[in-house]
């Protein structure tokens, strides 16, 4: 037999030390994550940060604490439109000066810190990869950078800057499939521990000024038994049903279903509307949320979520109701 000569072997231990090297990097960048998530749950924490968005710019104070009372959040603006949040064990509460910052689909409400559903992240069917990347000086601190890389062109990618010693999270970036930043959060100025002023959890606003707000989270959905009377006929890979509801009533027939791949999530919409009511089809955005509606008959048909264009479209045009419903 002959032997293979000495420069494939080479290439073929370098390939197999890289390969190594690369699920280690992953590994690692999982375990940060992990942190980050425990320690944004777990720890109490206080700081002033920017968030950019579009062409808004939002400066926001946050306290969070945990301690025998539980969780308890605020959150407030320094700068632009009033807003305050409120979350503990009764849930979240808020006030927006502009009402129309209240939107009531939980897909598009989401917080300012993304919820990372750690079981889906990373893994292979899921579109997602992970990479540990250096470090960076942000709001005083030292800082781990975690990617959290699309392998495709139907979901966002992020990057998240963790404290050193304790994966707390002090900035982060979304970014679409080109690399391109859509909206990013930095802290300019951070607190944890005995270092959190407890006053700031008083809030500012009268009791009667709060709204109750909606919380979504992929993987704490629990999906209805019932088959939905819509179905795709195609899916980006990934992405499957994660929630569904339907109603009937004097005025017309709803149908709700969201479909996400762990991290991202797409709400679709068919509702009934009257023949004179005009319908806008095609792509619409909303900050980093895209739309697609399409009119069929009597019907309209909206996928709305924090995913490129191409995602929603995908998903509204693909809607057929389902055998069993005929």
């Amino acid at each position: 037999m002959n032997s293979l000569p000495r420069k494939v072997l080479v290439l073929l231990i370098t390939i197999g030390a890289s390969s190594t090297a690369l699920a280690d990097n992953a590994a690692e960048a999982r375990e940060w994550l992990e942190r980050m998530a425990t320690a944004m749950s777990q720890m109490s924490y206080q700081g002033t940060f920017v968030y950019v968005r579009g062409g808004g710019v939002e400066t926001m104070r946050i306290t969070h604490v945990t301690d025998d009372n539980g969780v308890r959040e605020r959150l407030y603006s320094v700068s632009g439109p009033r807003r305050e949040v409120i979350r503990n064990r009764e849930g979240v509460r808020c006030v927006l000066q502009d009402s129309g910052a209240i939107v009531e689909d939980p897909v598009v409400a989401s917080s300012y810190f993304p919820e990372l559903p750690l079981e889906a992240i990373g893994s292979h069917s899921n579109g997602y990869r992970l990479e540990l990347r250096g470090k960076a000086r942000i709001a005083g601190q030292t800082a781990r950078r975690v990617s959290i890389l699309p392998q495709d062109e139907y979901r966002y990618g992020y990057e998240f800057w963790l404290q050193e010693d304790t994966g707390l999270l002090l900035k982060w970036v979304l970014k679409d499939s080109n690399n391109r930043a859509l909206a990013k959060l930095m802290f300019t100025d951070f607190s944890m521990g005995t270092g959190v002023d407890l006053d700031e959890l008083e809030p500012d606003a009268a009791a009667e000024e709060y709204v109750e707000l909606p919380t979504f989270s992929p993987v704490k959905t629990v999906v209805i038994q019932s088959s939905p009377s819509w179905q795709p006929h195609k899916l980006p890979p990934g992405f499957k049903l994660s929630a569904h509801s339907h109603k009937v009533s004097a005025d017309g027939i709803f149908e709700h279903m969201v479909y996400s791949d762990g991290l991202a999530a797409v709400s679709v919409y068919i509702e009934k509307q009257g023949s004179e009511l005009g319908v806008m089809q095609g792509v619409g955005q909303l900050g980093t949320n895209n739309a697609y509606t399409r009119k069929q008959g009597d019907l309209q048909i909206t996928a709305i979520g924090e995913v490129p264009a191409i995602t929603v479209k995908t998903i509204a045009t693909s809607m057929a109701r389902s055998l069993a419903s005929n």
